[in-house]
């Protein structure tokens, strides 16, 4: 006889929520929930001699208060090496099933928000989709960059105010010294309040250094996201700020800005600043990025003329090309992004170039044509500075221009230095981003470096993902914790809409095979050199990108065989194997 069966009972993976990180530090527990490692903090920075294996487990201390818990999914639903967005009721979270293991994390990118569950997922850590950044799984820490906060991470039971923030910032040590900032000595003096300054500063206190860090900036603002200046001209300061001043201050990471270094004396270790200034130190890092490369016009000392380089010139742009006439000097990346944000505020706008295709030297002219056929501006070759008169004789209306044909690196206050320097102005720097001087480092967009997978050949790349990179790798080696760069150069454009992200270093690239539709603006461009893929640029085509440097980053080779097929399923497939 025949009976019905009921389906067993599903079992539930439920997401409860953990301490917050905030109570962690009050309650002296490292993110591991161990005693904090800055107890033992030495004078000058250095560490304790005691492990965390040496550290008993402190019991962690649950204040009254509501948690959250749900069911989200059956366990068999989630195979290894996949991710799923899940809802809590009061935010959600991203829950990864890694090795049979459960672990759950914020589910946005804290750089700019993108959807993690979008990313790649390998041996234990998330990758963005969007900009490269990746995130460890246990721990939520940033492994590698753009950005500067890490993630905060969901035991399977946490707080419902945690699901709110999407990020969370690692715990700092203090400075132990009494500051004076009148006192003309830093510890670690900090040229420069980029990605790669403020990355080192963070660092340093991050991994316990108790002397005193000063940062010196030219801006008159705290360190604001400068590559959202071209695609969104309007931004003020305040919203485009990474830290506050109030968030530095906590740190005792001491900035002073409108500082305009202009001589170092290697041999007093000493740098004299534009207003008279003169402050020692012990140890120097020189970050002061790049500078606009110097055109030869006329109407120099007009106010309609720009070099993109603060919120304020940004916003004087977009003021002065509402309903008028812009005109764009330079094919750059900054020049052609400044061109689209303008595209729905000016009356006309038009771009001048040496080159008839924008990017061609970067992304070859086949992905530069594609990319053009989104504008809606004017292209012509080459000019000089009302009014903008073109070799051909053509006059073009100018009620704004915006020069941007390109930058240099902004290192003339160090020709007699005595640091090593190329022909073009650029710092040589090693792997540990030490120059040629004792107790000088540098990074960002000043130096030339070597770089790994080119057989440690001197390189210069200029990408804002890379200066955090150098950051990182400096503040370590000032701490006597030497680490090579281990990363591989991720960078993004934003025009009309579009965003094309590029992975690698492509330098030199010889042949360029492109899967999908250059057409409709859904591609893959895959750069190789001999037989070997160096680099990869996509649109519409996420997280292929984060895939390839992810393949990349793990020391492997992709041969320009495996890509020319068209079959590109081993990269898009979902999971880590």
């Amino acid at each position: 006889m025949g009976g019905c069966f009921s389906k067993p009972k599903p079992v539930e993976v439920k997401v409860e929520l953990s301490l917050l990180e905030k109570e962690k530090e009050v309650d002296g527990l490292s993110p591991n929930g161990k005693a904090s490692p800055f107890a033992d903090c030495r004078p000058n920075g250095a560490l304790g001699h005691g492990s965390d294996d040496d550290s008993t487990p402190l019991p962690p201390y649950h204040k009254p208060r509501d948690y959250v818990e749900a069911s989200v999914c059956h366990v068999k639903d989630l195979e290894n090496g996949q991710m799923r967005e899940v809802d809590l009721g009061s935010g959600r979270a991203l829950l990864i099933k890694e090795h049979g293991e459960f672990s759950a994390m914020g589910h946005k990118c804290p750089h700019y928000g993108a959807p993690l569950v979008k990313g790649v997922l390998s041996k234990g850590h998330v990758r963005c989709p969007w900009h490269g950044a990746c995130f460890n799984i246990a721990t939520g820490d940033i492994e590698d960059f753009p950005g500067l906060d890490s993630l905060p991470t969901f035991q399977v039971t946490f707080p419902a105010g945690a699901l709110q923030s999407q990020k969370r910032s690692k715990p700092m040590a203090r400075c132990s010294a009494v500051i004076n900032s009148s006192t003309g000595f830093s510890h670690v003096l900090i040229i420069g309040s980029g990605p790669a300054g403020l990355v080192c500063a963070e660092t340093l206190r991050q991994e316990g250094f108790t002397d005193r860090i000063v940062m010196c900036t030219m801006d008159r603002h705290p360190p604001y996201d400068r590559p959202k200046l071209s695609k969104s001209l309007d931004s003020t300061a305040e919203q485009l700020r990474l830290r506050s001043m109030d968030f530095l201050q906590d740190h005792d990471i001491e900035l002073l800005t409108e500082k305009e270094a202009v001589a170092i004396d290697v041999k007093t270790r000493s740098v004299t600043f534009e207003d008279g200034l003169r402050m020692e130190y012990r140890k120097l890092f020189i970050a002061t990025g790049s500078k606009p490369k110097p055109m030869n016009y006329k109407g120099k000392d007009v106010r309609n003329v720009f070099h993109l380089r603060t919120p304020e010139d940004a916003n004087s742009i977009a003021r002065l090309a509402n309903n008028k006439n812009a005109v764009i000097v330079g094919t750059s990346f900054v020049g052609m992004e400044v061109a689209a944000a303008l595209t729905d505020k000016a009356h006309s706008v038009s771009v001048i170039g040496i080159e008839s295709v924008p990017f061609k030297k970067a992304l070859g002219e086949k992905v530069g044509k594609a990319i053009m056929k989104l504008t809606e501006f004017c292209f012509s070759c080459y000019t000089q500075l009302k009014e903008v008169v073109l070799k051909s004789g053509k006059v073009l209306r100018a009620d704004v221009c915006v020069i941007g044909a390109g930058s240099v690196p902004a290192t003339g206050f160090l020709k007699q230095s005595g640091l090593h320097m190329d022909s073009k102005g650029f710092i040589t720097v090693n792997k540990m981003m030490q120059t040629n001087v004792d107790g000088v480092f540098a990074g960002g967009d000043v130096v030339m470096f070597p770089f790994p997978p080119r057989n440690n050949k001197k390189v210069n790349i200029p990408h804002w993902q890379m200066a955090h990179v150098h950051g990182r790798v400096a503040a370590l080696s000032i701490m006597g914790r030497a680490t090579e760069i281990k990363t591989v150069p991720y960078f993004w454009s934003a025009m009309f809409g579009k965003t094309i992200r590029y992975a690698g270093y492509g330098d030199g690239f010889d042949d360029v095979i492109i899967q999908g539709d250059l057409d409709e603006l859904r591609f893959v461009a895959f750069y190789t050199r001999s037989e070997e893929v160096v680099a990869v640029a996509s649109m519409n085509y996420d997280p292929i990108v984060s895939r390839v440097a992810e393949v990349l980053g793990s020391g492997k080779t992709i041969k320009k065989r495996d890509v020319e097929t068209g079959d590109i399923s081993w990269l898009i497939d979902k999971g880590s194997q």
